[in-house]
């Protein structure tokens, strides 16, 4: 709706400053042609905006000009107080500054909306970690968000997973992702996009140098392609399984990361397949004994059978290793 739209061009106004017709035009999914009209309805109205044409040129609401906008919607409202990964605000040392500026929004309401947004935060939570997700490392975040924000390079020692001694890399961050409860700093190194684990952090020293990043390339990008290529990584070996139906829904939980597509309905056996990017990982699938069966391919059902026979082995040898059954308590000797 049009007037949906001419308070978007008056909050964007309000925040960026000026912004060019083509901006407002691409976020708001309209022409420029269209812009321009809402522009001269907002003047027509009283608010104080004019346009500059030319290279540097754009929108702009007249110097010192603010509005107290109240035109929310009910479901904007309601919105705006779903607060998903909760953890996220107190990671990042704003839950004090979360709850006041929500305290603010609410006085701001209009009237008709108070409740509803009031009964949803109080019926809606977001809890973005995992079950059994395990003890998590204290993450320290904040030199990492002295660096996001004063836009200067960083100094990192940074273990690897599988590895005992940390590296060192200077680095240009984007900026900060949460992902599944799990920080992550988006940063170039060497102009190449780097996903480093907050929590694999094992210190950062900010650098006197500005930050070096690629030219009209933003944080959502670059997550968007390191998403990707953790996703779309090429596995090393597909392996398909039958799995008794009365453990399928475990099954599904356990091995989501490794099933691409969901299994096929097939009576009491449902065969699905899996993706490993090694061979020995396909051991994980022990831990459903004769529920799981590896089908296909014949290295991975040798890989299993050597890896029941080591605990066949390690179980079925005399008690303790010591060469004789140790005799119980009691027993005649």
């Amino acid at each position: 709706m049009k007037s949906d739209r001419l308070l978007s061009i008056l909050l964007l106004l309000q925040t960026r400053g000026r912004v060019p017709a083509h901006e407002l035009a691409d976020r708001l999914e309209v022409s420029v042609r269209t812009i321009y009209r809402d522009i001269e309805a907002l003047s027509a109205s009283g608010v104080p905006v004019y346009a500059e044409r030319g290279r540097h040129g754009g929108i702009e609401l007249l110097a010192g000009f603010r509005t107290d906008v109240t035109g929310l919607t009910a479901d904007e409202s309601r919105a705006l107080f779903i607060l998903a990964a909760q953890g996220a605000h107190a990671a990042l040392g704003l839950d004090t500054a979360l709850g006041s500026a929500l305290r603010k929004v609410m006085a701001a309401l209009p009237a008709p909306h108070r409740p509803a947004a009031e009964v949803t935060s109080r019926r809606i939570l977001v809890d973005a970690t995992r079950w059994k997700s395990g003890p998590q490392q204290a993450v320290d975040l904040e030199a990492l968000q002295e660096a996001v924000f004063s836009d200067r390079r960083l100094r990192l020692r940074y273990r690897h997973s599988g590895e005992r001694e940390p590296r060192t890399y200077t680095v240009d961050p984007y900026g900060l992702v949460a992902k599944a409860g799990v920080w992550y700093l988006v940063a170039d190194r060497r102009g190449a996009p780097r996903l480093f684990r907050a929590d694999r952090v094992r210190s950062a020293r900010l650098l006197d140098d500005p930050v070096r990043r690629r030219p009209g390339v933003e944080l959502a990008g670059v997550w968007e392609v390191l998403r990707r290529r953790v996703e779309e990584r090429e596995e090393g070996i597909e392996v398909t399984v039958r799995v008794r139906r009365d453990r399928l829904d475990m099954f599904q939980r356990m091995f989501a990361p490794q099933l691409p597509a969901p299994p096929e309905d097939a009576g009491d056996w449902v065969t699905a397949r899996l993706t490993y990017p090694v061979l020995p990982a396909v051991r994980q699938l022990l831990a459903f004994s004769d529920q799981v069966e590896v089908l296909h391919p014949p290295e991975a059902r040798a890989e299993l059978l050597a890896a029941a026979r080591s605990v066949t082995a390690l179980y079925g040898s005399t008690a303790h290793g010591q060469g004789e059954p140790k005799h119980r308590p009691g027993a005649v000797g």
